[in-house]
This record gives structure tokens, C-alpha cells and sequence, in this order.
């Protein structure tokens, strides 16, 4: 049976997450030990995409999901939930759950090994000059012409950067290439294609 059924089938198909039915994928839960059915969930995009921070933090959201998804019997539900409340832990309703929240020490392990748990909701994203979202891979257009510091380059308005790569400790920056040549380039001095 593929790992899909079976978590349709340890889930009931739904998000196991939210419990909602509709728009759902599997989620491999990052872990160093664990592989398998054992570290992959089933939800709902829209739980995607607020945990892989493809869009706003949406506290609203997750205050109505978190309190109950953090006592499945299931550990990578477990741990997920752990590391999504410690995103929004300065937020009281976050706050209290993570005092009631009971992980065993090989799963409170496996919550932080990423390090997610250090970060919080007011991480800032990287975004384009319209405020949308950037992620690795994306293609976009500069909106002005660009001087590259030392180098002749001219990097001209209307040209399309693809397959772009954030910088991590920089949220106003990515990284591409212009004919042939890679370069810092200021987020917002782009748009989004």
C-alpha cells in the first residue's frame, strides 16, 4: 500500500492538522531518524503553505487547529503542532498550549532538530516590490535598471531573472543570474512573474 493510502487511511481523509477534507497533500515532517509513514502527515494546502512560509502568518488560523492536533496519538502530528506553536509562542493562546503540550523526549527530539522552533511568526519573507512572496525558484523581472557594483553589468529594466535563491540572513535580498553572471539583487527593485 502506498504511504498516500495510508495516511488517507490513518487519517480518515482529512487534514490531520485541521481536520478539514478538501485540497489535501502528504508532508514529510523533516526528521534525521525517521522515514517513511512514520514522519510523513496528510493536510491541507493551505496548512502547506503557513508551514513552508509561502504566505502571511495567520494566527487566526492555527489558534482554532493547534490546541486539539497537538494531542493526536500520531508523533509527527505531535511534533508538528509543537513546532507551529512555538512560531506564534508569544501569542497567549499559543503560550498556554505549549505549557499543556506533552511530548515523549525521543519526539521533543525530533521537534528540534530543525532549529524551526527558534524562529518565530515575525520572521520577515522576502518579498517583491508588489509585497508578494518570494520563494527559491521563482523567476521575476527587475523594475528598474540596476548598476552591478563591481562590474561593468547594467543589469536593464524588463529583464527576467529565473530560478532565483534567497538569501537567508537577508530578507531584502536575493540572489541571480544576469547574463551569465550571478548577482545580489535588492527584492525591492523586482515583481514577481
Amino acid at each position: 500500500m502506498k504511504i498516500e493510502e495510508q495516511l488517507q487511511q490513518r487519517s480518515g481523509n482529512q487534514c490531520e492538522l485541521s481536520g478539514a477534507t478538501n485540497d489535501l497533500v502528504t508532508y514529510e515532517v523533516q526528521s534525521i531518524h525517521k522515514k517513511g509513514i512514520e514522519n510523513t502527515i496528510l493536510i491541507t494546502q493551505k496548512c502547506l503553505d503557513q508551514i513552508e512560509r509561502r504566505e502571511e502568518p495567520d494566527g487566526s488560523f492555527w489558534e482554532n487547529i493547534l490546541p486539539t492536533s497537538m494531542w493526536s496519538e500520531v508523533p509527527a502530528v505531535q511534533v508538528m503542532s509543537w513546532r507551529m506553536l512555538n512560531r506564534f509562542r508569544n501569542e497567549s493562546w499559543a503560550a498556554d498550549a505549549l505549557d499543556m503540550i506533552y511530548l515523549e523526549d525521543d519526539n521533543l527530539e525530533w521537534a528540534k532538530e530543525t532549529g524551526d522552533h527558534l524562529s518565530d511568526v515575525n520572521a520577515q519573507l522576502h518579498k517583491d516590490s508588489n509585497g508578494n512572496i518570494l520563494q527559491n525558484g521563482d523567476t521575476v523581472t527587475l523594475i528598474k535598471d540596476l548598476d552591478v557594483k563591481g562590474s561593468s553589468l547594467n543589469a536593464k529594466i524588463g529583464t527576467a531573472v529565473r530560478n532565483i535563491r534567497l538569501v537567508h540572513d537577508n530578507h531584502e535580498q536575493i540572489e541571480g543570474k544576469v547574463e551569465g553572471q550571478m548577482i545580489v539583487i535588492l527584492t525591492k527593485y523586482v515583481k514577481k512573474q
